[in-house]
């Protein structure tokens, strides 16, 4: 069986089903992706992309600059639409932008103007929530991500990673079903960049989200996912879809150290990088 052959339980291929239906967040089917160039070109960037994302899945996306992870995410989103094929989620096609798929981008999208509190409250605010339940489950988010002192500072006052922390609250805060993030630790020094990762597996665990990550780093893919995706290079299909299945202390399992000191994890490393550069 080949890598692209090993797919995740939950996943499906043509009209086929492996896993409880009601168990798919999200069914992707057969996605072609093309744009129109101003030279009059039809150029393809996806094609034939065909997954499915269970609920509470972690799915990490990995490939070379241009693959296509980044139209991927934004057709999830809502923000494109596919040249053929469909996305479902419930049964349905994506129809547009949803607050039940929030997006974290790679760099902090907070209104300067809020202070941080105001800033994870907008979301709920848009959906109708009351001030008090807003202010509730803003602290309950900034508390999660650690900024619960920060409540009263606006961004710009701020570290990267502390704007990113934000960030995270605003978009879970809202409670998306879908969580997509296109690579929002890209920017930040190694250190801030693995307490992050820390903090995110965490509040995935906590809070039962599922989660479609993008990432340039196979180290950060397979800490963090529960399956990894590869996509090949232009026009972007999938190489890899595979689970990971790397033994964690119980008592430990965000240690970064103690997982990249597995067999498991040293394996897996080697097998994706060699999918990326194929």
């Amino acid at each position: 069986m080949s890598d692209s052959d090993n797919i995740a339980s939950g996943s499906t291929t043509g009209d086929n089903t492996v896993g409880a239906a009601n168990d798919v967040a999200v069914d992707i089917r057969h996605v072609v992706k093309r744009f129109h160039t101003d030279r009059g070109e039809d150029v393809t960037a996806l094609n034939d992309i065909n997954f499915a994302i269970r609920r509470h899945d972690f799915i990490t996306v990995v490939g070379r600059s241009g693959c296509g992870k980044t139209t991927l995410l934004n057709m999830l989103a809502g923000f494109e639409k596919p040249t053929e094929g469909e996305i479902l989620i419930g049964g349905e096609k994506i129809a547009g932008p949803s607050p039940k798929r929030g997006v974290v981008f790679q760099k902090p999208q907070l209104y300067p103007w809020l202070n941080v509190q105001r800033n994870v409250e907008f979301g709920m605010k848009v959906q109708g929530v009351d001030a008090a339940s807003r202010a509730r489950t803003a602290k309950e988010y900034l508390h999660i991500v650690g900024l619960s002192d920060a409540a009263d500072r606006k961004p710009y006052e701020l570290s990267g990673g502390m704007q990113q922390r934000a960030q995270i609250a605003r978009v879970l805060a809202a409670d998306p079903d879908l969580v997509l993030m296109d690579e929002p630790f890209g920017a930040l020094d190694a250190l801030t960049r693995e307490n992050l990762q820390v903090e995110l597996r965490r509040i995935w665990q906590e809070k039962r989200k599922t989660v479609f990550f993008i990432t340039h780093s196979v180290d950060e893919a397979i800490f963090l996912g529960t399956r990894v995706i590869v996509l090949s290079s232009h026009p972007g299909t999938v190489l890899m879809d595979i689970p990971v299945d790397i033994p964690r202390d119980p008592e430990r399992p965000e240690d970064i150290e103690a997982v990249r000191s597995t067999r498991e994890y040293r394996e897996l490393v080697t097998r994706v990088d060699a999918a990326i550069h194929q």
